[in-house]
């Protein structure tokens, strides 16, 4: 009997430990539930699509040549693809995975920002002076505007009024009217500006300038610089958390991340986070810094609110762009060099002596991949013929 009572015990125990430790199951989402990974292989002239439910290669979509960047569109189900050497951007279908249009645009384009209803595209073509307008209602290109030397990267303010050119040829942002597609202003900033940020309100963007080590806060009411900041070497991404309040300032040969607090304009931390940081990315809550280490094949993970490094995970060569799921369980880290997208998985509940993210798999891409962007979506039922 006494036996018997501890078997009972000990069935019970290993039960609950099952029920505790087992790894969550998938969501269903039902058969027409589609959730794919598109990325840009800038030396094959392909986009790569990864289905996310299964992390398995789904389709490769020939585009343009040269792709460099790839953007989701939210409110329609399209992905669209700037072709730095074709001088085009690609169309596709997200529900067929296929190119349905090209778009001719000027020289050398390399990204793409939406306005906030997804209807217009903005490609700053660094050859060219100039911003092309994209309508897609009509797949076409509706304006052009000059705007400075080499502009590199065009991004949409949230309310749509505004779209901030960085200039890296003479140091400049152009403050492009999005309602009447011209440029109402010119703001000298700081050396060779790059990347840029807009705060959710509209009202201030952030630029980053790898030439002078500063990032510039430029006030996009007034047409005016508010300030110039000193951060780490080489700064070359800026990651904004989702409520605006903070900047992560990826400082490539400072080795380091510069922490900008964006309402009073002033940094407020720097630390050592691996070699060669090339991009980062904040989780939806605001708590965790994700940092590709392009110099050291490695992921840094960071714990903002307790101001920590968590871990360091190995990935593949020269890690590049990052993109989290939309459960935000699974980070897919693009590596340029080894030509694969790395998946952690980040664990909720841990056994011992476990880490907190693990390698869950590495999928194969095209050669020279550059970016990456997730797409969810419910394919539309079919009626019978």
């Amino acid at each position: 009997m006494k036996k018997l009572l501890i078997i009972t015990i000990l069935a019970s125990f290993a039960g609950a430990a099952y029920w505790y430790l087992r790894p969550a199951p998938l969501p269903n989402f039902g058969p027409l539930y589609r959730e794919y990974a598109y990325v840009s292989n800038g030396r094959s002239n392909s986009v790569s699509v990864i289905d996310l439910r299964t992390y398995r290669p789904a389709a490769t979509i020939p585009v343009g040549n040269d792709p460099t960047g790839v953007t989701a569109n939210p409110k329609r189900n399209e992905i669209y693809v700037v072709n730095s050497g074709s001088h085009n951007v690609s169309v596709i279908d997200a529900e067929q995975n296929r190119v349905v249009a090209t778009i001719g645009v000027h020289g050398r384009p390399f990204f793409l920002d939406l306005s906030p209803d997804g209807r217009f595209g903005y490609v700053a073509n660094s050859a060219s002076n100039n911003l092309s307008v994209i309508d897609f209602d009509r797949r076409a290109v509706i304006a052009t505007v000059q705007v400075g030397t080499q502009p590199g990267k065009a991004r949409v303010a949230a309310d749509g009024k505004t779209i901030v050119v960085a200039n890296r040829g003479d140091n400049t942002v152009s403050l492009v009217d999005a309602a009447k597609n011209t440029v109402r202003s010119s703001v000298k900033v700081c050396q060779g500006p790059e990347d840029v940020v807009i705060l959710p309100d509209s009202a201030k963007a952030f630029v980053s300038c790898s030439a002078s080590n500063q990032v510039a806060a430029v006030d996009l009411t007034n047409a005016r610089l508010l300030a110039l900041l000193d951060v780490g070497r080489t700064p070359i991404h800026l990651a904004l958390k989702p409520d605006g309040g903070e900047l992560a300032v990826s400082d490539f040969d400072g080795d380091s991340i510069s922490v900008i607090e964006t309402g009073t304009n002033e940094v407020s931390n720097s630390f050592l986070i691996g070699n060669k940081p090339a991009r980062a990315l904040v989780s939806s809550d605001n708590s965790l810094l994700y940092v590709s280490n392009f110099g050291s094949n490695t992921v840094a993970v960071y714990d903002i609110d307790f101001g920590r490094l968590v871990q360091t995970i190995a990935v593949g060569t020269q890690p590049d762009s990052l993109a989290l799921t939309p459960d935000q369980n699974h980070l897919l880290v693009l590596n340029s060099a080894s030509g694969d997208v790395t998946v952690i998985q980040h664990r909720t509940k841990l056994k011992k002596d476990q880490k907190e993210y693990w390698v869950m798999t590495m999928v194969p891409v095209g050669l020279g991949p550059n970016d990456i962007a997730v797409k969810t979506f419910t394919l539309k039922p079919r009626l019978p013929e």
